[in-house]
């Protein structure tokens, strides 16, 4: 079996380094809101490229009080992407707001920024981008647009810690940037755990404030808030494995490539493109492939741990039926949604490995055409 992820092997090769830091927490008696959150935070807003960040349990709480910072609430429309994890319209929802849909460009699974400006309406207050799969959307564009219509823009960059467009990193444009450590993301821990980022010093402190109940002074509390505190072992175990990020993507890229060379001379097989000046950080790999769930069947039974991101757009899922979308309004986002296939994808995976996961799926697609040639 070849898995999506491996994150076993990840463990393997910073064991004892993460161990001992581990210890360290557990011994010291300071679990929550400790040294290793404050380094953490700041290691973080030095790689990103930005004044601050405050560290959360989650990327969709990230989301949500990067909102909640940013007064976006009931009344409220926010343009964004249905293509993508259901956090990115959940956290819109939470606060009241209501999710504007634009189409993809389906070169790259990303808002298709030529598309932002007719859906702007009196109501609208924000634009926010998704950097699917680690690939970066075209942020002149939509800071162009928010510039001109006076829209906040908060970047989701759960799929896309280190990621950069024209040399600067995917999460330093926007008001607010917000990432997931999920642990199969790019930079994961070993639980849940999340990050904003953000230049301005008002919405670092309401962002701090609102992760801790609503009050910036213990049990003084100002408004309404959440419990969303990044504990002291995630913060531990994430300020270890920052200082391998750069070289884990580095090595992602490498296999995106090869990949890339695999599949050449298979034309079913469309493979991720980058639009220019980005560099994209491949949390996943993904391909558009004919008979995709039939394909997708086919390499699990053999052995590889394909995955579906994500295989039904939001604006036609139940939990934003009171929209009344309909089938057609996203004619990209509903056409590649049939298409996509995520591969095996990770720092430690091996040439072999991925030879045998091209080969397979070449085969795979090659069974299914027949099939279909032969009905």
């Amino acid at each position: 079996m070849i898995p999506i992820i491996d994150s076993k092997r990840q463990y393997a090769s910073i064991q004892n380094e993460v161990e001992k830091e581990v210890i360290n927490v557990m011994r010291s008696g300071s679990y929550i809101l400790g040294k290793h959150n404050k380094a953490f935070e700041q290691e973080m807003a030095d790689f990103i490229g930005v004044k601050y960040s405050v560290a959360l349990n989650s990327g969709t709480d990230a989301l949500h009080l990067a909102l909640r910072a940013l007064d976006i609430g009931a009344g409220d429309e926010v343009i964004t992407v249905a293509f993508t994890f259901v956090a990115t319209t959940e956290a819109i929802g939470i606060v009241g707001a209501t999710p504007v849909f634009v189409d993809i460009n389906p070169d790259t699974f990303n808002m298709d920024a030529n598309l932002i400006e007719e859906k702007i309406t009196p109501k609208t207050k924000a634009i926010l981008p998704v950097h699917l799969y680690g690939q970066p959307c075209d942020m002149d564009k939509i800071m162009e647009i928010a510039k001109k219509h006076n829209l906040y823009v908060i970047e989701d960059c759960c799929q896309a810690i280190g990621a950069e467009f024209k040399g600067k990193k995917v999460g330093s444009f926007g008001d607010i940037g917000c990432y997931s450590f999920y642990p199969t993301k790019n930079l994961g821990t070993m639980g849940d755990g999340g990050l904003a980022v953000t230049n301005s010093e008002t919405l670092k402190n309401r962002m701090i404030a609102l992760r801790n109940h609503g009050g910036a002074v213990r049990y003084y509390h100002d408004e309404i808030g959440v419990n969303s505190r990044l504990d002291e072992i995630q913060a531990a175990i994430l300020r270890v494995k920052l200082n391998y990020i750069n070289d884990w993507n580095k090595k992602r890229r490498e296999h995106a490539a090869f990949y890339n060379e695999l599949f050449k001379d298979c034309k079913d097989i469309e493979t991720p493109k980058e639009i220019d000046n980005v560099y994209a950080v491949y949390h996943q790999y993904t391909v558009k492939v004919p008979n995709r769930d039939e394909v997708h069947k086919m390499l699990q039974e053999n052995g590889i741990g394909a995955m579906i991101y994500y295989p039904v757009p939001l604006h036609l899922q139940k939990v934003h039926s009171h929209l009344n979308l309909k089938e057609g309004l996203l004619p990209h986002t509903e056409h590649d949604t049939k298409l996509v296939l995520s591969l095996p994808m990770f720092a430690e995976i091996t040439e072999e490995e991925q030879r045998t996961v091209a080969k397979t799926l070449i085969e795979c697609v090659a069974k299914c055409k027949s099939a279909m040639t032969a009905v």
